[in-house]
């Protein structure tokens, strides 16, 4: 009996030596350390997307469509294209209407009545509405206007141009309004970047640096002043056409009394 408990005694004392100089059990080697480790893994892990994910959204921030002009506005603004010192023909009208409310009235002048949230607020920008315009090409070193070569910053004004022999860059001034005096003001950073204003001059140009960029064409203005005043006076057209027939139907019978007065006497 003695000697059986020895045997027990010593076979357990080995046992329990093995398992404290190994650090455990079978059961606690094979999963408390690798749960920790890989639940720690998992927060790191977790925790770099984390950080790079908010690190790309502030690189790559979208542009708000918040602000004016809104769906429910309606923006006037004339559009000047002046190449070599030539301002071209007023943008034909736009064919995509049903498409975007950014669009050219083959008069010199465009409409900006956004149809959704990617062309109005900040998004209702000159580089929207190029952008939808076939032919016509705008960026901070490219102009073309529609069916002529690209105009690249460099290049020199041909030959019969008022500018020839110059090179010329792309330059975007822009004025307040119609009732602007003096010169514009040139956009710094991308030209595209141009957001509309109601009743805005635009002329976007490639001409020498030192150049003198013009208004929109005088006509371009007349009609850009029509389109806006027809906008803010339309409730009173009405009332000026219903005073002309009243003045006319008052004023005939008078004429009319004294002739045969006149001719009773004689």
């Amino acid at each position: 009996m003695a000697s059986g408990s020895t045997g027990k005694s010593s076979s357990t004392g080995r046992w329990v030596e093995r398992a404290a100089t190994t650090g455990g059990g079978r059961t606690y080697r094979g999963q408390m350390p690798v749960n920790w480790y890989a639940s720690l893994a998992v927060i790191c892990i977790v925790g770099l997307l984390l950080i790079g994910f908010s690190r790309y959204q502030r690189t790559h921030q979208t542009a708000s469509s918040t602000g004016h002009p809104t769906t429910t506005d309606q923006w006037h603004a004339a559009l000047g294209i002046d190449i070599c010192g030539t301002m071209q023909p007023n943008l034909p009208a736009s064919t995509n209407t049903a498409k975007t409310g950014l669009v050219a009235n083959g008069n010199g002048v465009l409409t900006i009545a956004p149809k959704n949230s990617s062309e109005s607020g900040s998004n209702a920008t000159l580089g929207k509405f190029v952008s939808g315009y076939r032919g016509l090409q705008l960026t901070s070193s490219t102009l073309q206007y529609p069916g002529k070569p690209v105009s690249t910053n460099g290049d020199v004004c041909p030959k019969g141009t008022p500018d020839a022999g110059k090179p010329g860059v792309v330059i975007v001034v822009s004025w307040p309004n119609f009732t602007s005096k003096g010169k514009g003001t040139e956009t710094s950073g991308p030209p595209q970047d141009l957001r509309f204003a109601d009743a805005q001059l635009i002329t976007m140009a490639f001409v020498p640096a030192t150049a003198s960029v013009p208004k929109p064409p005088a006509q371009a203005i007349t009609n850009l002043i029509t389109a806006v005043t027809q906008g803010t006076t339309t409730t009173t057209l009405p009332t000026t056409q219903t005073t002309a027939p009243t003045t006319a139907t008052t004023t005939a019978p008078t004429t009319t009394t004294p002739s045969p007065t006149t001719t009773a006497k004689r």
